[in-house]
């Protein structure tokens, strides 16, 4: 039996992904371990080995489109095994598989039964359902019911002209308010019956109701055409909105916010810095570290969620999760989007390790070349925009997360000090806490423990 090679899944959100190359070609030999091709998901491209050493044959994944996790893309022939080539409507299937995989996420070869084209109702059945008996997958006929399209304007791009779910988008996303128009379903029942306009309702179908938002696939008519540019969402883009979407309705936000005294910190740093070795690189010397406040920021939140255990968790329906290590993610902003990286056990580590640890991390996010376990779990998290002059803003909590801590800018402030007006350098900070897990006075117990060693950072390097 020859072996399938499936897209893995590599990313606990990863629903589909995509061949961002090939690096063995159809009928190569290939090793166990030999890497096939490398997957481009929403936040990192990872390389892939062969499961089996022998022929790659049927290479059916194509580089640059979604595929669903566990569908197979090609199969891996033994030396002396006999080759059968995979027959069209196979092919056809796994290409297609983003419509078409199992929940187990496997993708099973089709019987003798099943061999008539999926879009050609067997003899003696009725065609399948769709608007004027056009052919449709159950998910473009559910999106284009949602979005309000009349699947008989659409053309359609699966096998034997089928509309897929990429024609409904291509279909949203259509620029020609004509098109969109003339696709625009009036007077279509869910299932696909059609019936008569009330004539009581003469507003035109591509003019909102007054009072009344735009419909879905609508917004494009409130602006002037050719006054824009339509870039289509990517993965990354699609799964931080549906994430943020997801914490902001479920997750219970409240905030707290504290101004806290740089003076120290920043003295403390520079003389760290000053004290650094020397290594030598490809580049010549160069220091063997240089701390950021960033870094300093992240050992703070470590060491203060240790030294209030309770605000360590995360939210379950069963039961809270009490972490005893403070793993802090950091939010890196890359190309398209944004990345939390993880610096494991940061309460242990020293503030060179971090400060090292952060760089490479950040550097290999922006290349998308992180592994999943270096960005996947966490028990809290830092967003700093301080670097942009932000003073203060107010972070979305990224689940299995109960805490993050938004980082403002520091600035010279005049402060009060014993009756007397002094200047100092103030940072504020803003902890957006989930309240199912972390309530107001351990939340406020959590930042003032932040704020002490900020403002008084020897305490963490002893």
């Amino acid at each position: 039996m020859p072996t399938e090679v499936i897209l893995p899944k590599v990313d606990m959100d990863m629903a589909t992904g995509q061949i961002s190359r090939w690096f063995a070609e159809e009928g190569a030999r290939v090793k166990k371990g030999d890497v096939l091709f490398e997957i481009e998901t929403d936040k990192a491209a990872m390389e892939i080995d062969a499961p089996a050493s022998g022929v790659l044959r049927d290479v059916t994944g194509k580089e640059g489109v979604d595929i669903a996790v566990g569908a197979a893309v090609a199969w891996i022939y033994a030396e002396d095994e006999s080759y059968v080539p995979i027959s069209p409507l196979e092919g056809e299937m796994s290409t297609k598989s983003t419509e078409g995989v199992a929940p187990g996420g496997t993708v099973s070869a089709p019987s003798t039964a099943e061999m008539t084209p999926p879009d050609r109702p067997l003899a003696g059945h009725p065609p399948l359902k769709g608007e004027g008996g056009t052919r449709a997958t159950p998910l473009a006929r559910r999106l284009a019911r949602e979005a309000g399209l009349n699947l008989s304007g659409i053309s359609g791009t699966g096998p034997y002209g089928r509309v897929v779910k990429a024609d409904i988008d291509a279909a949203l996303s259509s620029p020609l308010e004509g098109e969109v128009s003339a696709k625009r379903t009036e007077g279509v029942a869910s299932e696909g019956t059609s019936f008569a306009p009330s004539p009581v309702e003469p507003t035109p179908p591509d003019r909102p109701a007054a009072g009344h938002p735009p419909l879905k696939g609508d917004v494009l008519r409130l602006f002037e055409q050719g006054s824009y540019e339509l870039v289509p969402h990517d993965n990354m883009r699609k799964t931080i909105a549906r994430r943020l979407v997801e914490a902001k309705t479920t997750i219970p936000h409240f905030y707290l916010t504290l101004d806290c005294e740089l003076d120290a910190l920043l003295a403390l740093r520079t003389q760290i810095n000053a004290a650094a070795p020397v290594k030598k690189t490809d580049k010549g010397d160069a220091p063997a570290y240089k701390l950021s406040v960033n870094d300093m920021v992240i050992k703070a939140m470590a060491m203060a969620l240790k030294a209030v255990p309770d605000a360590n968790a995360s939210w379950t329906e069963s039961a809270m999760v009490k972490h005893k290590h403070a793993d802090v993610g950091v939010a890196v902003s890359i190309p398209g989007g944004l990345i939390t990286p993880i610096i494991r056990k940061a309460d242990e580590k020293t503030l060179s390790t971090i400060s090292n640890e952060m760089k490479d991390l950040a550097s290999r996010a922006r290349s998308r070349k992180l592994k999943p376990e270096e960005y996947q779990g966490g028990t809290t998290a830092v967003s700093n925009l301080g670097m942009f002059g932000i003073k203060d803003f107010a972070a979305v909590i990224n689940p299995p997360h109960a805490t993050i801590l938004a980082v403002g800018a520091g600035e010279e402030r005049a402060v009060v000090k014993n009756g007397e007006i002094k200047i100092a350098t103030v940072m504020s900070v803003t902890l957006s806490t989930d309240h199912r897990a972390v309530d107001g006075a351990l939340g406020a117990e959590l930042l003032v423990a932040f704020k002490r060693l900020i403002e008084n950072p020897m305490g963490m390097l002893v």
